[in-house]
């Protein structure tokens, strides 16, 4: 399959019924792709060619969909924003990625107004809301765009290979500053003819983009539903209210969301009068999940859930916790243990755990080394970093920076990215192991877990909580709790009630962050 045929197959597999579920918007796959050759053609007219970058800051929304296979279709690169960037960061990733074309809505229109000048090689604006205050040739409005041009899609471009740049996805900065990440049409493709078998994703899938859709624990799914020909449900912006509402509406039947939205989610209340029978699969990703919000998970949506994990490095999905036939005759408590690895590897995909000396762990569900992996998959590397790119991609395989282990029946438990590692008096912490002893505790919303310099231990495992509103409990309750659970040397010697904590673009805790704001070195 070539990424150019995604449209035209979903097409022939689904020539009626609605394609796109947006608000009031429904679409079928035949008029989804008029819509698709017209933005091509509009692209082109306004000077984008093959290997061009085009960005677009946009909230979930059938548009952010036509982009994706508008500008695979003139041979660009599309570069995802989120749109909630500030001025600065938005500018940086426009200059770094020198992209020639921005299609925005108009909130992050405004940001980009007063800098468009100081960017030359942006020629042209789009915008989807209405018209905005301002008169300038470079600014063009989206449905006069793609009116205003004839139905038929440009000539496919020259370039068709595997290797040819697809997207550049700019990492949350949870370790320095962003860096752009190339996926190309092999990778999507390669991705998407794993999913799907593996989550069976087919034509009566209704898949809700609920996470933002410039971030891959959603875009992948632009790919792989529309190959299967699915119905794609669209939320604009993520709210804990609007998500269950939407998962109860029948219209959806799969999802992967980040751990945070998933937590706010089971806080609702009266999720246990509510009919989630159309669902079928919930999945999460982009950073790990306490076993207790799994359990939360089950027990309030009542559907089968699994636990992915990937990177934006290996587009993104490298492993998946579904389990196997034998497994659902298991007891729900090992049925659950299951559920909260991270899962095995996707076929076709090579992950090995390694320790510093390069030899592989055993599967003993103890031994701990750094997740590796390789396969079609995996970028190519970093945008204009050749340094970067060496470091991470190493012998052929992809560093990750995480720590797991793998258990006797082949899934893989992480227990901690490298950098967060905590020695505290000679002894090695895994933060993850910690979070979760806190993350058992009724009133700990969310937590995270950091080092802090110590004179006399070297680091000292330090909590910051948020608390459910009007909780009483104590840093002294918690440390009694994680006392209970825990060896002596990994109970935290503080805790902190924080109100929030920062997080990346994608909703990951920012560690970083709350290092900084400590003064502590990363």
């Amino acid at each position: 399959m070539l990424a150019s045929e995604i449209l035209d197959l979903a097409v022939g597999l689904r020539p009626r019924g609605p394609a796109v579920n947006c608000g009031g918007v429904s679409l079928s796959y035949p008029e989804l792709r008029e819509r698709i050759g017209r933005l091509s053609a509009a692209l082109s007219g306004f000077g984008v060619c093959v290997a061009d970058r085009v960005a677009i800051l946009h909230r979930n929304c059938h548009r952010f969909l036509e982009a994706y296979f508008a500008v695979l279709n003139v041979g660009a690169v599309l570069v995802p924003v989120n749109p909630r960037l500030s001025s600065a960061e938005i500018r940086c990733i426009l200059e770094d990625s020198e992209a020639v074309v921005a299609i925005s809505e108009p909130a992050p229109f405004m940001k980009l107004v007063p800098m468009h000048r100081r960017l030359p090689r942006l020629t042209r604006i789009i915008w989807t809301g209405p018209i905005p205050p301002f008169q300038d040739p470079r600014f063009s409005d989206y449905e006069e765009a793609i009116t205003a041009v004839p139905g038929s899609p440009p000539e496919a471009p020259s370039a068709k290979d595997g290797g040819t740049s697809a997207h550049l996805f700019y990492t949350s900065g949870s370790t320095g500053v962003p860096k752009g990440v190339i996926l190309t049409r092999g990778n999507l493709v390669a991705h998407l003819e794993r999913a799907i078998p593996a989550l069976g994703i087919d034509r009566e899938t209704g898949w809700g983009h609920i996470a933002p859709m410039y971030h891959l624990a959603d875009a992948w799914a632009v790919w792989a539903v529309t190959a299967a020909g699915g119905t794609h449900v669209f939320l604009p912006e993520f709210s804990p209210g609007a998500a269950v509402r939407l998962l109860e509406s029948g219209r959806v039947t799969m999802t992967n969301l980040i751990p945070t939205m998933y937590n706010r989610m089971v806080r609702e209340p009266g999720l246990e009068a509510l009919d989630f029978s159309r669902l079928r699969l919930l999945l999460s990703g982009g950073a790990p999940i306490s076993s207790e919000t799994v359990l939360r998970v089950v027990s309030a949506f009542r559907c089968e859930y699994a636990q992915t994990y990937g990177l934006t490095e290996t587009s993104p999905f490298l492993t998946v916790s579904l389990l196997d036939e034998r497994m659902k005759e298991w007891p729900l408590a090992e049925q659950l243990r299951i559920r909260c690895t991270i899962g095995r590897p996707l076929q076709g995909v090579e992950v090995r755990v390694a320790r510093e000396d390069g030899s592989e762990v055993p599967p003993d569900g103890r031994t701990v080394g750094e997740i590796l992996a390789r396969g079609p998959t995996v970028s190519p590397g970093y945008w204009r970093r050749p340094e970067e790119t060496a470091a991470a991609f190493r012998d052929g395989w992809l560093r990750t920076g995480d720590l797991a282990s793998i258990g006797p029946e082949g899934y893989l438990t992480i227990v901690d990215r490298m950098k967060d590692l905590i020695i505290t008096g000679g002894e090695k912490v895994y933060s993850l192991e910690v979070e979760n002893a806190l993350a058992a505790h009724p009133d700990v919303v969310e937590t995270a877990v950091i080092g802090a310099p110590d004179p006399d231990l070297g680091e000292a495992v330090t909590a910051l909580v948020v608390l459910k509103e009007g909780s009483r409990v104590s840093p002294e309750d918690l440390i009694r709790h994680c006392r209970e659970r825990l060896s002596y040397f990994k109970v935290p010697r503080s805790v902190e009630r924080v109100e929030e904590l920062p997080r990346t673009g994608s909703g990951k805790i920012l560690k970083r962050a709350l290092r900084e704001e400590r003064g502590i070195s990363s």
